[in-house]
């Protein structure tokens, strides 16, 4: 049979169910996820395959009005993994519908030159009168080629969409070994596995007001001895992180620990610590960290 081999980008507003979708398609956790919105900062590419086609799905930020610089690096991040892909599936919340943020998404898809899908997603808490009407909506503003409805948290759909796009992709050879799921590197992926838990275990807006760099990274005896720092804004932040007694840093560690250990399929020693700098959103190092370009 003909290999097939192309570029799938995942586009919408903040929340959607990007990183779901694309680790179901992968059949593997290669994106964190969370439900806050916001959650993917970098393009990250995940790497799945269909019969004789393999599929890289570009998971972009979610794409939003950005007020800061980081923002902005996120956005560009989510059009860059657009540009050139043989397909663009613009997912869209099903509960939440066509508000501003989603609208503005679509404008500026409409004026793109690639061949765009529309995805519904969460379907399956969607009330299905909604469905029809939604879909009406979107097509009236954006020329949508293809229409999935899917729940990707569940895999309802998700076999149907993934099978249409391979065969939408163009003959040609894989770009990947078979058995390579994200063109992430480990480190990366360690740094994103720790920043999913500062999501999952801490509330408000911290967050959004925190990052994680790699200090150290040693491979010895069959043991991973990492050393992480987690960037805050503010004193007040660093408390937050930290727990009463440390015990909030102890959790974010030992889940943390836990992901990076699967991750590399072996034992791994976590240290953490956290630091305040201020401004950090603003220092170019720290983008070149996080995956991010620094722009201009």
């Amino acid at each position: 049979m003909t290999q097939r081999c192309g570029v799938v980008a995942v586009v919408g507003a903040p929340n959607a169910g990007k990183s779901t979708l694309v680790n179901a398609m992968v059949g593997e956790k290669v994106a964190i996820v969370s439900p806050k919105v916001q959650t993917t900062r970098a393009r990250l590419m995940g790497i799945a395959t269909e019969g004789e086609t393999q599929l890289l799905l570009v998971d972009t930020p979610g794409i939003f009005a950005p007020r800061r610089r980081l923002d902005r690096a996120m956005v560009r991040a989510a059009w860059e993994g657009a540009s050139g892909a043989d397909v663009v599936c613009m997912m869209i919340d099903a509960r939440q519908g066509l508000g501003d943020a989603v609208g503005a998404v679509l404008d500026s898809l409409g004026q793109r030159p690639e061949p765009k899908w529309l995805v519904l997603n969460k379907v399956d808490i969607t009330p299905k009168e909604r469905l029809l009407p939604l879909a009406v909506a979107a097509h009236a503003r954006v020329a949508f080629a293809e229409t999935f409805m899917i729940a990707a948290s569940t895999g309802d759909g998700v076999p149907d969409l993934k099978a249409k796009l391979a065969a939408a992709l163009p003959e040609g050879p894989w770009h990947f070994p078979e058995d390579q799921l994200t063109d992430a590197t480990t480190r990366l992926m360690a740094l994103e596995l720790t920043r999913e838990q500062l999501y999952l275990q801490l509330h408000a807006e911290l967050p959004y007001a925190a990052t994680v760099e790699t200090e150290k990274w040693e491979e010895k005896g069959g043991v991973t001895t990492i050393h992480q720092q987690i960037l805050v804004e503010r004193d007040s932040q660093k408390g937050i992180v930290l727990g009463k007694g440390g015990a909030r840093l102890k959790a974010i560690g030992i889940a943390a620990r836990a992901g990076i250990g699967a991750l590399v399929g072996g034992k791994v020693n976590l240290f953490l610590h956290v630091k305040v700098k201020e401004g950090w959103a603003d220092d170019r190092e720290t983008y070149g960290e996080i995956g991010l370009d620094w722009g201009e």
